[in-house]
């Protein structure tokens, strides 16, 4: 389960429009989330609050041998409105769903939250503080977005336990859509790194200008052969880091195809990664089977010593069960309420007629001539009445209450797509598994009771089936 700070943190990126997938760092994203989820241990209980707009607070208890816990702050300087922090009305998707389709680039590269072209730029900050207990391990994190395309930031972690009482990070991304890099340098043995990240197909600006040239020159075979087409996106990169104190260096390269949301068919993602200097070379592949179901599965392979591993996921989610529809819908029948009028009744600018007998409803359903006579009785009856005029203009003025965007809908700069207004909330809990080449198993089930998130994980070793259990948790989650 994410936790509340990392869903704030995300919500910052919405609000100043930065697309975190755009990233060499993201390649895997989706298929580690499948397949590498941890599971908990002990109990660990957190309260969450977002008290302003612009400031969280989050802190944790956990018991795993002994109690530990932590505190966290954070700070940022775009109001949050977008963030609904109340666990009991934060979509499950938004915080459980491991395959998240990628974002418009389009969008997240050109069309920025709050910057007007080339204007003033709005330097957005975030800051991000994190104590832990008992070990006074302090762990900090500042985000700075400079302009529309580039962004910094620096991460600092202090604990007496590590070399020189601590290290420091600090990254300069650059993002115009297109391609994206980044420059890292780190004090753990003066690392300096390189890592960028190009795409090319599906959403990208300039193709997307001469496809649409293109369908119009060539008419309409153009056009069905785009319908048909696959709409995915491809994605090229690498990174090359070098250690300055320890004197070694190393470097992988990756590519990336993903299905966009203009595909109709099954959403997939594939990956492969390359590491010449170690030899390994792995291939990933996810895919949402449906709306309840994700696959993802992993291969890995030395050149080298010839050695595999393999590893496969799965993501089932369990749709609220016909209890809970059937409580709601009794709830809502012992309300007292309005019959709607017909659509019928509101094209003719009336009110419904009155119910007649059965006999009378079989005659006007065998002939169509009785009905005429009967509009042009009620219609001036109802202008010669005084007081009809005033429930027919109560029932005009009533407008349609708009329901607010979704968090993801939002996120990816969209409307919320017909489905996904209907069934926001048909989700009551998600049930993860995966299993490597070891015979590890790896079970999690996260979900919502009431007002609180809950997850509750095992780790299982089916080769020593005497006691295979070798770690067993369950973590709480309460925000507001």
């Amino acid at each position: 389960m994410r936790e509340f700070m990392d869903y704030i943190q995300s919500a910052f990126y919405a609000g100043t429009g930065w697309n975190r997938d755009n990233s060499y760092s993201s390649l895997n994203a989706t298929s580690d989330a499948l397949l590498s989820f941890p599971t908990p241990r002990g109990l660990r209980l957190t309260l969450s609050s977002l008290a302003t707009p612009q400031f969280a607070t989050s802190y944790q208890l956990g018991t795993v041998g002994v109690v530990d816990g932590s505190i966290s702050y954070l700070y940022s300087t775009v109001p949050l409105y977008r963030a609904v922090a109340q666990s009991d009305r934060i979509p499950l998707p938004d915080l459980l769903k491991s395959y998240r389709p990628l974002s418009d680039l389009a969008r997240t590269a050109y069309i920025r939250h709050g910057w007007d072209g080339g204007a003033r730029a709005k330097k957005e900050t975030l800051a991000y503080g994190r104590l832990y207990l008992p070990m006074s391990m302090l762990e900090a994190l500042v985000v700075r977005r400079v302009s529309p395309a580039l962004q910094w930031q620096v991460s600092a972690v202090s604990n007496q336990t590590l070399r020189n009482g601590g290290t420091v990070l600090s990254m300069v991304q650059y993002d115009v859509g297109r391609y994206g890099i980044e420059g890292l340098a780190s004090s753990d043995g003066g690392l300096l790194g390189v890592r960028g990240l190009y795409n090319f197909g599906g959403d990208v600006a300039e193709l997307e200008m001469s496809k649409e040239k293109k369908v119009q020159d060539e008419g309409n075979v153009a056009t069905t052969s785009e319908r048909d087409r696959i709409h995915g996106r491809f994605s090229m990169g690498a990174e090359l880091y070098y250690g300055t104190l320890n004197k070694s260096g190393g470097t992988s390269l990756g590519i990336r195809f993903a299905t966009i949301p203009p595909h109709k068919g099954t959403p997939l993602t594939a990956t492969m990664t390359i590491n010449p200097l170690m030899g390994n070379i792995s291939w990933t592949y996810a895919v949402m089977a449906g709306s309840y179901c994700s696959l993802a599965t992993k291969l890995s392979f030395n050149v080298y010593s010839y050695e595999s591993d393999w590893a496969v996921g799965m993501e089932l989610w369990r749709k609220k069960g016909a209890s809970a529809v059937s409580v709601e819908e009794e709830v809502t029948a012992t309300l007292p309420h309005k019959p709607e009028r017909s659509f019928q009744a509101k094209m003719e600018w009336r009110l419904d007629e009155p119910m007649l007998e059965p006999d009378s409803q079989d005659d006007i359903a065998g002939s169509t001539v009785v009905h005429e006579p009967i509009k042009k009785e009620v219609a001036p009856e109802a202008n010669n009445n005084e007081t009809a005029p005033e429930p027919i203009n109560k029932e005009m003025s009533l407008e349609p209450i708009k329901k607010e965007r979704s968090f993801q809908a939002k996120m990816e700069w969209r409307l919320d797509d017909p489905e996904e207004d209907k069934d926001e909330d048909q989700y009551s809990g998600v049930l993860k598994a995966r299993l490597d080449q070891h015979l590890r198993l790896g079970l999690l089930w996260e979900g919502r009771a009431k007002s609180l998130l809950f997850s509750l994980g095992s780790g299982i070793d089916l080769r020593r089936l005497d006691s295979p259990f070798r770690t067993l948790g369950l973590e709480v989650q309460f925000s507001s």
